[in-house]
């Protein structure tokens, strides 16, 4: 089971993280994700399958 991937959380309301990549769908941050081609991956499969939703992805690096 080591080579499986688990599905990432969806966020809390008030908690922005400070890297990797989110998951936009109708103006709303949804998923982070750690690359951008799990994001990527992610966000067509949404948009394939409900392909009225607005779905980008966005990087996300914060400054400290």
């Amino acid at each position: 089971m080591s080579g499986e991937k688990t599905k990432p959380a969806n966020l809390r309301p008030n908690v922005m993280p400070s890297d990797g990549y989110m998951l936009s769908v109708d103006g709303k941050l949804k998923t982070r994700f750690e690359t951008s081609e799990d994001a990527m991956t992610a966000g067509l499969k949404l948009k394939q399958d409900f392909p009225v939703l607005q779905v980008s992805v966005v990087a996300v690096f914060l400054r400290r």
